[in-house]
Order: structure tokens, then sequence, then C-alpha cells
């Protein structure tokens, strides 16, 4: 069923980006539609961080106040999933899994990113708690503690670096990562680095708590934390349902924006983790603000094209 009302800007995916730009179209007194399928990345963190004035908060917490700001101002926010999108005429139609279709004259993708892990178990079961990816989200919690470093990628040598800022005692599991160059492991030895070489089987826990790290040959290593380098790839279904292609990077995938997130394909911007893999609540939220501003000009530029173009239409008086 088609929902005959055509809003100015429909945004997909209700997280930091998503809600932000909503708030920021909605106080410009367009007509948003936002469509939240309820499945925020940092669901499994039980604080955000780097959040100015809200340091701390729960990351659901946010989103409740974000969802209830964004109504006030008069934002439609739609619990549902966006399983299609195409062109229609001057506007865009997006198919929700409710069976109702939304149109609207542009569209803002926030959709966010999908978190691929290492295939070990214990990985997932204190992911977002005490198996991190993030210094800057994470490692004030884990400072001082017994940190290990899941050796996956380039990356691995890294993290090693920024979480030695934090603890005196990080190791650094080689695993499956490629082997450091020479001047990277200066860095790690002069650091005092510990490298333990050999694939990792497993993490284990204890009354729910993270507590070694066990490798192939049996071995166990006492720690608190992990940190991993998961691929990172953009919820884009929609995005190449349109026509648009993304990205490689080596840690995953995205949609390439410019500065206020217009895209390739007209009338569509993205903003948050499916344009910027590394960007934390702030910087999404922020984004999504840039990218509001940017789609509401666009607006303006048009509706005052069409109005000069009806008032030339227009008999002479």
């Amino acid at each position: 069923m088609t929902n005959g009302l055509t809003h100015d800007v429909a945004i997909i995916g209700g997280g930091a980006a998503g809600l932000s730009a909503a708030v920021a179209l909605a106080r410009s007194l367009r007509s948003v539609v936002v469509v939240d399928a309820g499945e925020p990345r940092n669901a499994p963190a039980a604080d955000a961080h780097n959040v100015l004035a809200r340091e701390g908060t729960p990351p659901l917490q946010l989103l409740a106040d974000g969802r209830r700001e964004a109504e006030d101002y008069g934002a439609d926010i739609r619990h549902d999933s966006a399983l299609a999108v195409r062109r229609h005429g001057d506007a865009f139609e997006v198919d929700l899994a409710g069976g109702t279709t939304i149109r609207a004259r542009r569209l803002l993708l926030a959709t966010g990113l999908v978190d691929e892990l290492p295939e070990i178990p214990g990985v997932r079961d204190f992911w977002g708690k005490t198996v991190l990816h993030c210094a800057y989200c994470h490692g004030w919690e884990v400072r001082g503690q017994r940190i290990g470093v899941l050796g996956t990628s380039p990356l691995s040598v890294h993290q090693a670096l920024l979480f030695r800022q934090l603890s005196d005692d990080v190791t650094l599991f080689v695993h499956t990562m490629p082997d450091p160059g020479e001047e990277e492991w200066e860095q790690l030895a002069a650091l005092d680095v510990r490298v333990v070489r050999g694939v990792v089987r497993r993490l284990r826990g204890e009354d729910g708590a993270l507590r070694a790290v066990v490798l192939e040959d049996g071995q166990e290593l006492l720690v608190d934390a992990v940190t991993v380098a998961p691929r990172f790839v953009a919820r884009a279904d929609l995005y190449e349902q349109l026509g648009g292609t993304l990205t490689d990077h080596p840690h995953g995938a995205f949609i390439t924006t410019e500065p206020m997130g217009r895209t390739e394909i007209a009338g569509v911007w993205a903003a948050g983790n499916v344009s910027d893999l590394s960007a934390m609540v702030a910087v999404a939220a922020g984004a999504g603000v840039m990218a509001a501003a940017a789609i509401n000009a666009d607006l303006v530029a048009e509706d005052a094209a069409a109005a000069v173009r009806a008032r030339q239409a227009s008999p002479v008086r």
C-alpha cells in the first residue's frame, strides 16, 4: 500500500546520523520520515563515549532521546525495515517490510555498517563489553588491565600501540596477521609489547567475564580484555539497488560521498558509518546534521526554481 503523501526527505536508519538529520530537517519545516529497523551497531555496548555532555549514556537511551526530539519537531518515525527502493518520476519510493511504501523527494541513507568479527569462539560472546575494537570508544574502561590484541590484519600493530598507551600489559597474539615490518617490530619491542605466536583457538570466559586467550596448542594466557579488527561492511543494499557502487577499503567497503554527504546518485545523500567506517557517535551525528543542511539547501533551490517557473507562466496582470 502506497502512502499518498510525498515527504520532502526519507531517512533510512534511525541511529545517531539519521536522527540528527531528522531533527535538523524538521527544524527547517521539512516533512521527514525516518525508517528505523531497530538494529543499532552499538547496542551491545553499555555506554557511549566521547559524546559531549552525554558521556557514558547507554546507546539505546541516546537513541530513545533522539527519537523523542525528532518527533517533537514533527518527524515521522517508522519502526520498520526498508526492503527496496526505486526512482519514481522526480521522487523515490521505498518499500517497507510492513507492507507500505513511502515516497520522498530526497533520500538520506544512514544505515550504518555491520561488524564482521573473526570466527573464533568467544569473540561474539564478549563483543562490545571486553572484546573491543576502538581505543577511543572503550579504551578508558580497560586502562591498566591485561589487554590482548588479536592479530588478523596490518591494523593489529596499530591497535597494539594505541592500547599500549592505556596499559603497561599488552600482548599481541600474531594469530593470522601478516608479518610486521622491521620498523613495527622495533616499535613493539621498544614499548615492551609482548608478542605471542601461534593460532588462537578460542577466548575463555568464567562467570560471565573474559579470562584467557587459548592457543591451538592448549596454552592459555590470562587477559582482561581483547581488541580485534573487524571487517566493516556498509549496509548499502538500497544504494546498490539505485545503481550506486561501493568503495573498497582494506578493512571493508563504504559509500563515497562529497564533504556534506551527497553521493554519486542524484537526490541521494549518505551519512554516518555507511559512508565513514571510522565515525564514532558524535562524528556520525555531526555528519547527519551537515547532510541535512545540504539536502535542505538543495530543496530550497528546487522550490525557488519551481516558484520562478510558476510566476513566469502566470498571466500578466
